[in-house]
């Protein structure tokens, strides 16, 4: 028998999973559950989400598994690996002045990250809370991205040295130089400011897998 690979997509509105044969490319099964409503979300829903669409595929034994998800948004996470408060998906628009404040600061942010940015980037949002809700910044150990956060779970979202991400997610933060290959501790200390008494999350070395 062929082995099975399920392609799960993560989005903003609910997650897919699809089943195929991995050799022929057959479609084999596929179903949608939904994901809540809202710029702000629990990322536990996404995770009972994928659980639920996963056991109805259970008949069917799953060899390989490969996440996609949206981009931008914050899971701000604890050193336990806990949530510390609701992610800020890439919609949520509160941090335009944030994003503001950050191309001030380095005018010529796009010739290291690739663009100027806007309230959807993650370290607009990195900034927000720092400024908005300073006690959760103080908890933070890492960031992760919807998409890396929910790959990790599938690790059992425990070790944060485990979370990983891609060039492409990365590329979305808003401190990574895709260049380099490197995030930016510069940007990310200016988002997540001393004021706050925060520390620079563990996860600004996440490994990038290749």
């Amino acid at each position: 028998m062929a082995p099975i690979v399920a392609g799960v997509d993560s989005s903003t509105q609910s997650v897919k999973v699809v089943l195929r044969d991995a050799d022929s490319g057959e479609l084999i099964a596929e179903t949608s559950k939904p994901h809540p409503d809202g710029t702000e979300v629990d990322p536990r829903h996404w995770k009972d989400a994928l659980e639920s669409a996963l056991q109805e595929l259970s008949s069917h034994h799953i060899d390989a598994i490969s996440i996609a998800g949206q981009q931008h948004g914050m899971v701000a996470i604890d050193a336990q690996g806990e949530v510390i408060r609701p992610a800020l998906l890439w919609n949520d628009t509160r941090s335009s002045t944030e994003a503001e404040e950050i191309n001030k600061e380095f005018p010529h942010i796009h010739q290291k990250v690739g663009s100027k940015l806007v309230a959807s980037f993650t370290a607009s949002k990195v900034r927000w809370l720092s400024k908005n809700e300073p006690e959760n910044a103080r908890k933070v150990a890492a960031i992760a991205l919807p998409h890396d956060w929910l790959s990790w779970q599938l690790q059992g979202g425990k070790e944060i040295k485990k979370i990983f991400t891609d060039r492409s997610d990365a590329s979305g933060t808003g401190y990574f130089d895709s260049v380099s290959n490197q995030y930016c501790g510069d940007i990310f200390s200016f988002v997540i400011f001393a004021e706050a008494d925060a520390h620079t999350p563990s996860s600004l070395s996440v490994r990038i897998g290749l």
